[in-house]
């Protein structure tokens, strides 16, 4: 069957569509023109007027929503996110875990691993981000410190062989012992590494960046607070124009004034939006599961203990309008934070993160205002967003 989707304008990282017309077949996309150029084909048409289309959105640092967890490792599991980033213009993300005993993370691993082989019908989880437990226990934020393991390549590879080699993304503390082995050796396998969870001073984050890093974790958050005269790990991230970084644009992680500084800093090629979503995301106010740690959600924020941010219940989509708010950058601008270079970071650039011909048809259609109107992966709608104001997200 044959689908034309035409729209007031189509961006992608590198380029605008003016008057846009995909046309859509068997899930692909099977030509882009403009309706200026060119006469639509027959097919079923559908219009957005007004509409921007863009890709679909990659969240590389995700644990749940929806009410629930990536580490279930159910299909049920999986399936209530999918179809709840569906909504939100997510078409692929990363299934985050956090630190967990040994034995229990190693079952999530596994169980993810064998879901990521079955068909989904939202959005798509295209590997694991390994999120602990090789942190620091002076940054741990949520989580566990007597859960947290001193790195080494043994270790690694019992969760590499757990996760059947779907690690894609594995956040780590450079400056424990063993860890620019571990970097290295992980590295090696096409594992992404990010740097966080960390005390590093600036010499331990040059070690880590030498061994393999290429990005870095929640920008900011867990992490040495920066000195002019020990700018540690954050110097190392704001100063290497080869490391990609992460940053939560909620307006809660992170102020909107260090938002900008970010932007300056990593600029439209290397920052990625992500959201360190939790279970708590698109639900009302309660008690929620990260991994294994009990959670109070209350207008939004995410509660450990007395005071400590516990992941957030942002979607990314909200978290691209913020991000557009905060620094002033444009729609094209900040949709390539989070599309083109998460996907370029992870490896999977061919894959995801922008529209050509010849790719799965996974689309973004914004309004006007830049909200989601409508989500299309491999072809298919997946319905409008919920919106109701009393639930997070």
């Amino acid at each position: 069957m044959r689908t034309v989707l035409t729209a007031h304008r189509l961006l992608t990282p590198d380029h605008v569509v003016e008057s846009p017309a995909i046309v859509i077949e068997d899930g692909s996309i099977a030509a882009i023109s403009s309706r200026d150029e060119a006469e639509l084909p027959a097919g079923q048409h559908v219009e957005f007027p007004d509409c921007t289309l863009i890709p679909a959105l990659f969240d590389v640092h995700i644990h749940g929503s929806g009410g629930h967890d990536a580490m279930e490792a159910t299909d049920s599991a999986l399936s209530h996110i999918g179809t709840f980033l569906a909504r939100r213009g997510i078409g692929a993300y990363l299934a985050t875990t956090v630190t967990a005993p040994l034995d229990s993370l190693l079952r999530s691993l596994n169980g993810l691993a064998h879901l990521l082989r079955a068909p989904v019908d939202g959005a798509r989880p295209l590997g694991i981000h390994l999120e602990g437990p090789f942190l620091s226990p002076h940054k741990r934020g949520a989580h566990a410190e007597s859960q947290l393991l001193t790195p080494s390549t043994v270790l690694f590879d019992r969760m590499w062989e757990a996760a059947e080699g779907n690690i894609r993304l594995m956040t780590i503390a450079p400056e424990l012992p063993g860890a620019p082995e571990t970097i290295a050796h992980a590295a090696s396998l096409g594992v992404r590494i990010s740097l966080g969870h960390s005390d590093a001073d600036g010499a331990a984050a040059r070690r880590g960046v030498l061994a393999g890093a290429v990005t870095a974790t929640h920008t900011f958050n867990a992490m040495r607070q920066f000195d002019h005269r020990d700018p540690g790990l954050l110097g190392e991230v704001l100063t290497n124009d080869n490391l990609f970084a992460e940053i939560i644009c909620d307006g809660l992680h992170v102020d909107p004034a260090a938002v900008r500084l970010f932007w300056k800093a990593k600029g439209p090629k290397r920052a990625l939006l992500v959201t360190d979503a939790m279970a708590g995301t698109g639900m009302p106010d309660g008690t929620y599961w990260l991994g294994e740690l009990q959670v109070r959600v209350k207008n939004g924020r995410c509660i450990i203990g007395e005071n400590t941010l516990a992941g957030s219940t942002l979607t990314l989509d909200k978290g691209l309008r913020n991000f557009m708010e905060f620094t002033g950058a444009s729609l094209a601008e900040a949709a390539a934070l989070a599309t083109r270079n998460p996907a370029r970071m992870t490896g999977l650039a061919e894959e995801v993160g922008t529209l050509a011909v010849g790719r799965s048809a996974d689309l973004a259609v914004l309004s006007a205002k830049n909200e989601v109107v409508e989500t299309i992966l491999r072809g298919k709608p997946c319905g409008a967003p919920v919106t109701q104001t009393n639930f997070n997200g």
